[in-house]
């Protein structure tokens, strides 16, 4: 809160960039907690020195830049806690250094917990970050991996000669994504029912599991589609469902699941469809950064009539290129 008698420190401007503006590098923890608490200890220490007058709130407030851009915690409402720290009256200077570890460092904890809250809650990630890698490995997900480098991007915000408010990770999404746009336009001709298998292996429910290894096994499948008796999809069984981490060939009957039981018991329930009028382009993120292997083509009925693999996608990418 404010302190007794003396101006609140400035949270308006941190409350715009915290929930209207969360993806900006400008509104992530480090540069509001960093950028408010050392302007306000800046703000602190030129006063001490110097006092509270116009040209020295300036010079506080050109110090505390100089700090948040050293500590790359820039966040542009910092500037107005060193001046407030300079010009905030008798009770701010009180405080002395308890006004940046009192109410600075308070409010900002108390913003960031409520934008975090809130960004979450209507499904923006807050703090911002890439991507999630589906593999949980440090590399960049395949459709980062080729064209603008890394380091191409950081010469490109270099050559501005001065900070933007957009970062590597942002720019490189943008560009990705405007990529896969023009990759759309080119592949709009090619669609779903051109590439997929329509001789569909499929499972039932209520089968046994011993069965659906069999079939996966005799078939040289990695995921059979689970259906009602009249064709309608309700879950997906693959290699993933029986074990995790095997590399061998596949054997002859499942080596960890009980043979009585049933494949509703193991299968997938949420599965990730295509319709046979969708553009093959709509499918490459999802094999590529989504890592799926398999997606059953369903029809408006949700009944399968057909499966687009990584193979198929290879294949018709390599045939009309």
């Amino acid at each position: 809160g404010p302190p007794p008698g003396g101006p609140p420190p400035p949270r308006a401007p941190s409350a715009v960039l915290l929930f209207l503006l969360p993806a900006s590098p400008l509104a992530q923890p480090w540069a509001v907690l960093g950028g408010n608490l050392v302007s306000a200890l800046v703000g602190v220490l030129v006063f001490r020195w110097l006092g509270d007058s116009g040209p020295v709130a300036a010079l506080a407030g050109a110090l505390a830049v100089g700090a948040m851009v050293a500590l790359r915690c820039l966040h542009p409402p910092g500037g107005a806690m060193a001046l407030t720290a300079v010009l905030g009256g008798p009770a701010v200077h009180r405080l002395d250094l308890g006004f940046a570890f009192g109410p600075v460092l308070v409010n900002s904890l108390g913003m960031l917990l409520l934008a975090l809250l809130f960004n979450n809650i209507t499904g923006r990630r807050y703090p911002h970050h890439g991507a999630p890698q589906p593999h949980r490995t440090s590399d960049p997900l395949p459709t980062h991996r080729t064209g603008v480098r890394p380091e191409d991007l950081d010469a490109a915000l270099a050559s501005y000669g001065e900070v933007l408010d957009i970062d590597r990770e942002d720019l490189e999404e943008i560009l990705v994504r405007a990529q896969l746009h023009a990759q759309r336009r080119h592949w709009a001709g090619v669609l779903c029912e051109h590439i997929m298998s329509r001789d569909v292996v499929c499972i039932g429910p209520d089968d046994r599991v011993d069965e659906a290894w069999r079939r996966l096994a005799s078939h040289k499948v990695k995921a059979l589609p689970v259906t009602e008796a009249d064709g309608r999809l309700v879950g997906i069984v693959s290699l993933h469902d029986f074990f995790i981490g095997q590399s061998a060939p596949v054997p002859q009957r499942p080596p960890l699941l009980s043979t009585a039981r049933r494949v509703h018991e193991i299968m997938s329930r949420r599965v990730i469809t295509a319709r046979p009028g969708q553009a093959m382009a709509d499918l490459v993120t999802g094999f590529s950064d989504g890592g799926l292997h398999h997606m059953p083509v369903v029809d408006e009925r949700h009944r399968v009539v057909g499966m687009v693999t990584q193979s198929d996608l290879v294949a018709a990418l390599f045939k009309n290129r």
